[in-house]
């Protein structure tokens, strides 16, 4: 069977009614949905408990969906955030373990080269300071940026441009 929407909706329908093997079959392509999907996203190690997851919160909210709507968004929006859930518990996995050395020179470097471009970025004006965030930090496109702010795209490489010149006309001068 293919898992097309149309395929996967009706089987949906089908299990809704108590229909043991269209149940099945749907779990079965679910889990071939699912595998792809968390492919790319988490480490092979963790897939297989993403899936199995994902399939008990489907098994869990079988009777929420709507026949009249589209099922892959509704499967796809269960996925993320179970996906999203599985990523808040490995970050506070991490934050509970205590390192053995609680910074080390490299840190300590970044932490430093923060705090000196904050520095700078409290002399420049606002629209410069948050076009440069954006677009050279954030890793925004000029057009993201643009839409965010209002501003144009030209505007935003102006500020850009001359954000950095002050910059560093400040570090030479330091």
């Amino acid at each position: 069977m293919k898992s097309d929407e149309a395929s996967l909706a009706r089987l949906m329908a089908m299990a809704q009614t108590g229909d043991r093997q269209a149940y099945a079959t749907l779990l079965a392509e679910c889990r071939g949905w699912l595998r792809s999907y968390y492919s790319r996203r988490v480490p092979p190690n963790m897939l297989e408990d993403l899936v199995q997851e994902t399939l008990l919160a489907l098994h869990q909210k079988l009777a929420t969906w709507d026949s009249s709507r589209a099922f892959l968004p509704w499967l796809a929006a269960i996925a993320r955030y179970r996906w999203v859930d599985q990523l808040r518990r490995i970050y506070r996995r991490k934050e509970d373990e205590l390192p053995e050395a609680l910074t080390s020179p490299a840190e300590e470097e970044a932490v430093a080269a923060r705090i000196s471009l904050e520095s700078l970025f409290a002399q420049l004006p606002e629209k410069q300071a948050n076009a440069i965030k954006l677009v050279k930090i954030e890793g925004l496109s000029v057009a993201e940026a643009s839409e965010l702010t209002g501003q144009s795209e030209s505007l935003i490489k102006v500020n850009i441009h001359r954000g950095i010149r002050k910059m560093s006309a400040m570090i030479e001068k330091a």
